[in-house]
């Protein structure tokens, strides 16, 4: 679980910012929505493959 220490001085906007950013960093909330609900074996394949294609489409889009 990540965990900040708050700065002298530091806003609790700023210190929310700063832990929101550490949680997505290490992965938490994708964990928290992956566990929300079963995924059939053959539904996490077709995500995968899904995202597979967007980040080539995305590689290949930068490439020209």
């Amino acid at each position: 679980m990540p965990g900040i220490r708050v700065k002298e001085g530091e806003s609790f906007e700023s210190a929310l910012r700063r832990f929101k950013k550490k949680c997505e960093k290490a992965g938490i909330l994708a964990d928290l929505r992956r566990h929300q609900h079963f995924e059939k074996p053959s539904e996490r394949r077709k995500r995968k493959l899904n995202a597979a294609k967007r980040k080539m489409m995305a590689r290949m889009k930068t490439a020209d």
